[in-house]
Parts: C-alpha cells; structure tokens; sequence
C-alpha cells in the first residue's frame, strides 16, 4: 500500500479551479499561472493522494474520474475552512471581537432583535454571536459574571460597581385582562379593587432581583419566569398583568385583551438599558449592536 502524502492547499485550489473553469488553460488564466504549472500542481496532487483525478483521454476537456468526484466535496470543504480561517484572522487584526456574547430582555420587541441579528450576520460574518434571551435580573448576571459582552436589560437592576449603565430606549407595559375578568367588566376601576384579583407578574431566578417587586399590587400573584407563558394566562382569563403594548396589539385591536386603566398606575414606560463591565468594553461589533439597538428602538411603535 502507498502511503498518502498531505497535499498543499494550492495544489488543492489548482484541483477546484480546474473543475469550475472546465480546462487547465482556463483555470491558468484564472489564478494567473502558467499551464504548465496548473498541470504539474494537478500531476502532484495525484501522485500524493495516489488517485487519478481527471480523465484526459478521448477530450480536450478534462472530466472528472469517479475518484475526483467522491473527493470534490472534501476538497471544497478545506479550501472554505481556510477562507473563513483568513477571514477570522483578518478580523482579529482589524480589532474586531473574536465572539460576541449578547443578552436580551425578554421586553426587547422580537421584530427589532430578528432584523438586528440578520444584519449583524451580514455586516461581521466572521464574528460568531450568542444570544441568551432573559428577564429582570438574570439579564444582568450573565454580564456580571462575564457570560455576556453587552446586555440590553431592564430598569429594575441595582447599580453595580463593576457595570456601565446606558439608557437606550422604553417598552410601554399595558396592564391588561380577558374580557370576561371582572377587572375588564367594570367602566371604572375602584382604588384598591386591584387587590383582590390575582396579579401574573414576571419575575427570575437571578440573586440581583431577590426579593424584590416590581409593579406588584395584589398580594395574591402568580410569579412566571417566562413571558410567553404570561401572555397565554392572561388571554385565558387568569388574574390580570402588565404586558408589552407591542407584544398584545393584536390582542387589544380583535378584543382577547382588555387594557385596564387603574387609578394606581395606567400604562408605564420599562427603560432598555444597555450594560457592559468597565473591565471589558465594547469591541466594534457590539458597538454597532448597541447604536443599532438605540436607533431601531426609536423608531419602533410602542417604544421610544
């Protein structure tokens, strides 16, 4: 058996140009060779992997042996692993981050976090990214704890010596109810009359929120920790709770949510904030996130 030799990563990119440009004439052209050198890099190429790749009898054009075809996949493979390679370390030298690690509140309109996301890809395509979707303070935490680069949060989180603060934007919370609870039945709501009907309120499992209310009236409340899940109780008629205005427009305009105006609080604005650590500020492309997060939220309905 002979053994098989590594072959050069040019000798490989002769291989594909001559199988995309269908001559070695043409694919001499293409990476500015001579042909006798594109024949010779193809002549090496098979003479290490011990294979004939092209089938040279009978025509002037080079066709592919069934051993060129099995391996033309693979070949293609290496050639783009080493393309993205180049890429990454071109980025790595233009300062960009090597990952970018974002969290998001649950409150951050989806529509706004999809378009971002889509031309974050396509603006640092070489910058992988993950997302972690949370609420209150476990936003927070994963920036805290260096899990995440850049968080856009909510406003109830404490200050933080090791955390930078920007207030970016709002998400107007409606409190709302189904049709049918008794909340939703009366043309004017009584001071106090919130505290009887149970409340759904969103809350986490994070230490930096425990133990700690937000727009809680009622003592008797059910606690979710997924927002989802909240918006499904109350269409289902129970307890009543604050909602994004964008989240349940829907709900509000065919009439599977009331808006309850309380003589405690109507409709409330939830800041966005955007947090890093002082120790480890934004590279450029979690700059771009949080300018385009700023500029998009202003521009969303419901926010500002």
């Amino acid at each position: 058996m002979v053994d098989v030799v590594p072959p050069s990563l040019d000798h490989l990119r002769c291989f594909l140009a001559v199988v995309e440009e269908g001559s070695f004439n043409a694919a001499a052209r293409r990476l500015g060779r001579a042909i006798s050198v594109v024949s010779y890099a193809i002549a090496q190429l098979e003479s290490q992997l011990d294979v004939r790749l092209f089938d040279r009898e009978g025509s002037r054009k080079p066709q592919l042996t069934e051993e060129g075809r099995a391996l033309l996949s693979e070949v293609h493979a290496i050639s783009d692993d080493v393309d993205a390679l180049l890429a990454k370390v071109r980025s790595l030298r233009q300062g960009l981050e090597a990952e970018l690690s974002l969290a998001v509140d649950v409150m951050v309109p989806g529509n706004v976090l999809a378009r971002l996301l889509r031309d974050f890809q396509a603006r640092f395509p070489t910058v992988p990214l993950r997302l972690h979707v949370e609420a209150l303070g476990a936003v927070a935490a994963l920036v805290l704890d260096g899990r995440a680069t850049l968080a856009i949060a909510g406003p109830d989180i404490l200050e933080l010596p090791e955390i930078e603060r920007e207030t970016i934007g709002a998400v107007e919370m409606v409190p709302v109810a189904a049709p049918d609870h008794a909340l939703a039945r009366v043309d004017r709501i009584a001071p106090g009359e919130t505290r009887k009907h149970l409340q759904l309120v969103l809350t986490d499992r994070s230490p930096l929120t425990e133990g700690r209310d937000f727009s809680v009236f009622s003592p008797r409340s059910w606690r979710l920790a997924d927002l989802g899940a909240k918006h499904a109780l109350l269409k289902e008629g129970i307890g009543w709770g604050s909602m994004p205005r964008h989240v349940i427009r829907d709900d509000l305009t065919s009439g599977a949510l009331v808006e309850l105006h309380l003589p405690e609080r109507s409709a409330l604005d939830y800041a966005l904030v955007a947090l890093w650590r002082k120790d480890s500020r934004p590279g450029p492309a979690a700059v771009w996130v949080l300018d385009e997060m700023r500029e998009r939220l202003a521009k969303c309905p419901s926010t500002g």
